[in-house]
């Protein structure tokens, strides 16, 4: 909660510093802005992207290793993977649906120049020809170019082969655990520089645009929270309501003091032990599913996060007057769905995340200073979303599997 303050009065003070420079000292705005906003949002975006392809390989070994042996885990793994997808999938096409239909980036509303030029093909390729691209010839020459969907399916490829493998590899398993925490710690340290990043970035957006660079980023920041709200109510209302034959409104009254927690915490993985407690105690989950089903949603399920990916590409691509092809398009939803399952819970990986999404779709990996301010607000609002996923895909497993003895050993392996 101190560094969410701390963002927040960066963030109101770059637009005071911004608008004040833009309209009583516009001369001096370009100079301050070459040496000092700029360079300083420009230190934090180059420490995000430095962890791009630690967290994505680390994650997500570990994710699907986790996951256990897919024979094993049967009917009941199938049907709560089957389900975090197509929920993902889902909130993805309303966030997408909806930003194109409000188009929050409207061109010119933001300083762009700032930002570096980003040449992309001319012809971008088929979704057959994608799809083939994913299968990696040299994984060490995909991790050195960037091209993240080969990464993530060599990386699903080691994990599987853990989860199967099992005590054959256990010192390769523990490596990896020994590696995320590493990982962790590294970006626990670099969002401390957040909030000056939060400041160059918006003073230098707002101060190179004025007054509508605020209504623009407030634009996109309803779009976020209005898709959240949509994908809240009805998705998951709908699954409470036809798949676990519960009331949705018993559902949420029941659950808000984990939502509430999860919205402080800004993290999955924090507020796990709270989720649990209360699915268990206040929904009437089994033990051993949500002993199973949260845990690997806490790793795997962030509809929240690819809400924001979904609608943070299109307002980027909108303000740089960039149209998105069906292919491209095709492309944020793929990655963002793969990459859910390696968005470690804990706050602003999800920025992370963005960055490989918008590279892989030839926009400026930079134009993330223009959403930084308001993603540490929409942060909390979407870890809410997430462990509500989590509950619901928990109670649903709960009511339509009645026969849990396939889960005893699983659970008792995610809780201790």
């Amino acid at each position: 909660m101190n560094l969410t303050r701390q963002i927040i009065y960066a963030l109101i003070l770059g637009i005071l510093v911004g608008l004040g420079l833009n309209i009583f000292l516009p001369d001096l705005f370009d100079p301050i802005d070459a040496y000092f906003f700029t360079p300083l949002g420009d230190i934090f975006l180059r420490l995000i992207q430095m962890m791009v392809i630690p967290i994505v390989i680390i994650s997500i070994v570990l994710g699907t290793a986790n996951l256990g042996d897919p024979k094993k885990l049967g009917r009941i793994g199938g049907k709560t993977i089957g389900f975090f997808l197509i929920s993902t999938t889902i909130a993805l096409t309303i966030a997408m649906s909806l930003a194109l239909i409000v188009q929050p980036g409207e061109p010119g509303a933001l300083d762009t120049e700032g930002f570096e030029e980003y040449e992309g093909d001319t012809e971008p390729p088929s979704v057959v020809d994608t799809l083939v691209n994913i299968i990696p010839t040299n994984p060490i020459d995909a991790m050195v170019n960037g091209e993240m969907l080969q990464i993530i399916f060599f990386s699903i490829l080691i994990g599987l082969g853990l989860a199967i493998l099992s005590k054959k590899t256990d010192r390769i398993h523990k490596l990896f655990d020994q590696g995320f925490e590493l990982v962790m710690f590294l970006i626990t340290i670099i969002m401390y520089t957040a909030p000056f990043g939060a400041f160059g970035l918006i003073a230098s957006a707002v101060g190179g645009a004025g007054i509508d660079a605020i209504s623009s980023m407030f634009a996109y920041f309803m779009v976020v929270f209005v898709a959240l709200i949509i994908h809240a109510l009805l998705t998951y209302g709908a699954v409470v309501k036809f798949l676990a034959k519960k009331s949705p409104i018993w559902f949420f009254k029941n659950f808000i003091p984990a939502m509430s927690v999860a919205f402080g915490t800004a993290s999955s993985s924090a507020t796990l032990p709270v989720s649990m407690t209360t699915a268990q105690k206040r929904l009437g989950v089994r033990e051993s599913v949500s002993g199973f089903v949260q845990p690997i949603g806490a790793t795997i399920n962030m509809d929240g996060t690819a809400i924001m990916q979904g609608v943070a590409t299109v307002f980027i691509a909108q303000v740089y007057a960039q149209s998105l092809s069906l292919t491209e398009m095709l492309t944020v939803v793929l990655i963002a769905v793969l990459a859910s399952i390696g968005t470690a819970g804990v706050p602003g990986v999800g920025l992370i995340m963005l960055a490989m999404v918008l590279d892989q779709v030839n926009l400026p990996v930079e134009a993330i200073g223009l959403i930084l301010g308001v993603d540490r607000l929409l942060d909390m609002t979407r870890t809410a979303v997430n462990i509500t996923g989590d509950a619901a895909c928990a109670l649903y497993v709960n009511e339509t599997e009645k026969d849990d003895s396939s889960l005893e050993n699983q659970s008792s392996t995610n809780q201790t």
